[in-house]
């Protein structure tokens, strides 16, 4: 079955990128999975229904990342500023998109405007800017957008840690702690994680200890990342973009956005970091195998990164409930039933994230209630990068005893 490319932080940016109404830039997904296609029923159905690292994600012409720790460490400093007045309890006046637009003009170096778009908080989804900027050095999209995020939680810390370099090519990550309290983190990545075009893309991600979200980001180009760079560099330097974010008046957006039914006031509960996938997809592996690196507790999504000797090989394992209303589009005529009624997929065929030489093996599993296990393994250490050896280090059989593993229920 055809397997959707995921990162497990990418709930933390779809639900703003659809609002703010423009497409992903994806560089190129491995595999659509059928049953999405069907739509996703809730948040961490969302979550849960695909399997791998989403490449890039495009907000307005901008790139955001999905964020996990950075394999370097985050730089942290405390740093000093104006103070900000904190979110008030309820919405006040609507704030229009010709006054974002306006806002956004105002606090840009002096230069020419061009294809503006906006939404206010007047509209049913959260606001946002995006003008084309040119200071006489060439053109440039810049946007900025706003939303809320559960005051002090595991998302709002989520959002400002930096992009896993496993899924994620960029050249800096910093963090700095505002004097309010206020997490800020600037990224300097491109359009492409295998960076296979010019356009950089320079993002700038701000929470509040009351939840104010903001996302400030700037290309060296007009249009999507599959367009042409028309500049070298994003034309805000790193300090510009630090003073654009930080500016009160998107505070005060945010501020002004109405109360949304849709959106939880508090986070949902999460199982312990022992019900870690990629815990529990490393004491499945068979010997001979060491584990190189791997992600971080999700209850859903995880990865490992293995080395038997013969080169790096990433694989990656989507654990899912109920799923029985999608499973005819899931499994086909070309599944297996086990004796216990469990139906088991394979597939084989090529990387698709610009790895030259890769290969994503891919064994699917979906139990009696619904309950499923994929499990996909490449023969490269990450999805962009070369294939390092011949095959992936795990084959089709020692991933379906892996994916069928009763140990998977005994999560948590």
């Amino acid at each position: 079955m055809p397997v959707e490319e995921h990162d497990p932080f990418e709930d933390r940016f779809t639900d703003a990128l659809r609002h703010a109404g423009h497409a992903f830039e994806t560089g190129g997904l491995d595999l659509a999975a059928r049953g999405e296609a069907q739509g996703r029923r809730s948040a961490s159905r969302r979550r849960a229904a695909t399997v791998g690292g989403v490449s890039a994600v495009a907000l307005a012409g901008t790139l955001v990342l999905p964020l996990v720790h950075d394999d370097g460490g985050r730089q942290r400093a405390v740093t000093t500023g104006a103070s900000f007045p904190a979110a008030s309890p309820t919405a006040q006046t609507p704030v229009t998109r010709d006054e974002l637009l306006s806002t956004l003009k105002r606090l840009l170096p002096e230069g020419q405007f061009s294809q503006e778009e906006a939404r206010g908080t007047d509209e049913d989804r959260p606001p946002y800017a995006r003008v084309v900027y040119d200071d006489g050095k060439g053109e440039a999209a810049v946007t900025v957008a706003l939303d809320r995020l559960p005051p002090g939680g595991r998302t709002a810390a989520g959002v400002t840690e930096c992009p896993d370099r496993t899924f994620f090519t960029y050249d800096t990550c910093t963090g700095d702690t505002l004097a309010d309290g206020s997490a800020l983190t600037v990224v300097k990545g491109y359009g492409y994680p295998n960076r296979r075009s010019d356009v950089k893309v320079w993002t700038a991600t701000l929470v509040t200890p009351t939840g104010q979200h903001i996302t400030v980001a700037e290309r060296n180009s007009a249009t999507e990342a599959s367009g042409p760079a028309s500049r070298d560099l994003p034309p805000l330097s790193l300090a510009q973009l630090k003073t654009l974010i930080t500016a009160g008046e998107w505070r005060t957006v945010v501020d002004a956005m109405p109360p949304d039914a849709r959106r939880p006031t508090t986070e949902p509960e999460h199982r312990g970091s022992d019900s870690a996938v990629s815990s529990t997809l490393g004491s499945l592996l068979p010997e001979g195998v060491q584990v190189v690196s791997k992600s971080g507790g999700d209850p859903t999504f995880g990865y490992v990164v293995l080395d038997d000797g013969k080169g790096a090989s990433y694989v990656q394992v989507n654990v899912q409930d109920d799923m029985r209303d999608v499973e005819d589009q899931l499994f086909g005529a070309d599944a297996r039933t086990l004796p216990d009624g469990t139906k088991v997929a394979w597939h084989q065929g090529p990387g698709e994230k610009g790895g030259a030489g890769v290969v994503m093996w891919t064994v699917d599993t979906i139990r009696t209630d619904g309950f499923r296990v994929a499990i996909s393994a490449f023969n490269s250490g990450a999805q962009g990068t070369p294939a390092t050896r011949t095959a992936p280090a795990l084959t089709m059989e020692q991933m379906e005893a892996i994916a069928t593993s009763e140990k998977w229920r005994a999560r948590g």
